[in-house]
């Protein structure tokens, strides 16, 4: 009895079982005929891979929207695209920005400008920030390495030190804040920093920064490449390799050989900038500033004859950015175009020019007159001839100038019969006066 009983349940619990499998094969079977179930799978997906989603849709959306408006970026509405621009108030420096996503699944490009008053010096600051391995170091940049610069103590006495030593302790820094993530990401940076007419470039990693002289494009920094002989060298006395792999890279891995950030290759990838200074003159135009994603497809000279033939530095920046898209650049591309209007400050000279040109030409007829007065006494012959015009003995006489007694006459003039008239006294004396001294 107890064996039946017993064996009676575990019949109907394992009916009751088979009716639940049954039942969700049913609905199993059903999903399956179902168009619900891919966004049902989505669904679920996004729960658990929500990033991933994220990355595969702004992927496609580059790519889509970069295809469609080939050489217009600027109509994208995705935060893909940024331009704009700044003048300074005494109107001597204005500059303008732009910066594309291009064909990347993300913004690493970073830029920064900045302008202020530091007793009493104007000082502008321009800065181009490419991040590699994500955007992290290169917005660290943007928020940190401006503001320690105008904070160290010899900015405006040692500019060049407190730049060589801004860099490398906002490098410090930077490491410092990541010392417990697993990431490691860095950025390059070349900025420009004006006090006065006083200029400083400085650079870490592929960026560039150009500058325009009578039209003639001219480098103030060089790219730092492995394969530079010089970096090479530096590398390689530090225990690091430079090997090729498909572009040169320190360790196989980095293709620059200095930049910020990159805690693993920090030993061989310093973060020391080199810095160009020079006076800027009338001859100086404008500087170009730009990520490796402009420079890749962009020759200098280029750059600069873009730039040139635009009015406005926005305008200038766009076109830069339009055109390495264009060209088939594959990175983020950004660039600032900063204009140098030394033309203000000698504006009122063509005014004072035309002035004085204009001035000039009623001159000669003002001049003629205190010109004419030492020959007025020799001019006065014609006009006391045109005088006595009217006198029929002064006409005769203007007649009768050719006959060989009237040559005579005023040629030796001490005849007597050159003296015998009143008139042919009046006429010596003209004759003999000054013009004669």
């Amino acid at each position: 009895m107890v064996c039946s009983s017993y064996l009676k349940t575990v019949i109907l619990q394992a009916g009751k079982y088979i009716q639940k499998v049954t039942r969700g094969l049913g609905q199993f079977a059903s999903l399956r005929r179902s168009p619900k179930t891919i966004s049902a799978v989505r669904f679920s997906s996004d729960r658990i891979f929500p990033s991933f989603r994220k990355m595969m849709v702004d992927t496609g959306a580059a790519t889509n929207r970069g295809m469609a408006t080939n050489n217009s970026p600027e109509k994208l509405d995705d935060g893909g695209y940024a331009s704009g621009g700044w003048k300074s108030e005494d109107g001597k420096l204005s500059s303008g920005y732009s910066s594309f996503r291009g064909k990347r699944a993300s913004m690493e490009d970073f830029y920064d400008v900045k302008t202020c008053k530091i007793n009493g010096q104007t000082v502008c600051l321009f800065g181009i920030f490419d991040g590699h391995g994500g955007s992290r170091a290169a917005e660290y940049l943007k928020e940190n390495l401006f503001k320690n610069l105008m904070n160290h103590p010899e900015f405006l006495t040692n500019t060049r030190l407190a730049i060589s030593e801004t860099y490398q302790q906002t490098d410090s820094d930077f490491l410092e804040s990541g010392k417990d993530t697993f990431r490691d990401d860095g950025s390059t940076a070349s900025t420009a920093v004006l006090v006065g007419n006083h200029l400083y470039v400085a650079n870490v990693g592929d960026s560039r920064t150009v500058i325009s002289k009578a039209g003639k494009a001219i480098p103030l920094s060089e790219d730092h490449k492995p394969n530079r002989s010089d970096e090479r060298k530096r590398i390689e006395n530090a225990g690091g390799v430079v090997m090729w792999a498909g572009t040169w890279r320190v360790g196989g891995v980095l293709a620059m050989s200095r930049a910020f950030g990159n805690r693993m290759l920090k030993q061989f990838v310093v973060a020391e900038p080199e810095i160009q200074e020079l006076e800027l003159d009338e001859e100086f135009e404008l500087l170009v500033l730009a990520s490796d994603g402009l420079w890749d497809v962009v020759p200098n000279e280029d750059a600069v004859s873009l730039a040139l033939l635009e009015e406005e530095p926005e305008s200038a920046a766009r076109k830069l950015t339009e055109t390495a898209f264009s060209r088939g650049s594959a990175d983020n591309i950004t660039c600032i175009v900063v204009r140098l209007y030394h033309e203000l400050e000698t504006k009122p000279q063509p005014e004072t020019q035309t002035q004085t040109q204009s001035d000039t030409e009623m001159e000669p007829q003002a001049q003629t007159e205190p010109k004419t007065e030492p020959e007025t006494e020799t001019e006065a012959e014609t006009k006391t001839e045109a005088q006595t015009e009217t006198e029929p003995e002064a006409t005769s006489k203007a007649q009768t100038e050719t006959e060989p007694e009237a040559t005579s006459k005023a040629q030796t003039e001490t005849e007597p019969e050159a003296r015998t008239g009143p008139e042919g006294q009046t006429e010596t004396v003209t004759k003999s006066g000054p013009t004669d001294g």
